[in-house]
């Protein structure tokens, strides 16, 4: 440990005003935060991946999206015609 360092980073701190170290514990506090829920995704990932030992998601993310985004458009092209299709006996 570098305690030199240490020992200068203290009195660095300690030679800042109230809002300073205010605002200094709120970036080391978002840091942390940010570093916790990047541990909590690599954790699903590993997860997810062991579910699926070690597959790909088949077919390619970016195919399924479009995939079912044309059968959701084919669904609803049906859908408005079947409501405003032309009816005789009416």
């Amino acid at each position: 440990m570098n305690l030199k360092l240490v020992e200068s980073l203290a009195q660095i701190i300690q030679s800042l005003t109230p809002e300073e170290q205010a605002f200094l514990e709120e970036k080391l506090k978002q840091q942390r935060l940010f570093y916790e829920e990047q541990q909590k995704r690599e954790q699903i990932h590993r997860e997810i991946f062991q579910r699926r030992e070690g597959k790909s998601f088949e077919p390619v993310l970016d195919e399924y999206i479009y995939i079912t985004r044309d059968e959701r458009t084919a669904q609803q092209d049906e859908l408005l015609r079947a409501c405003f299709e032309e009816n005789p006996n009416r």
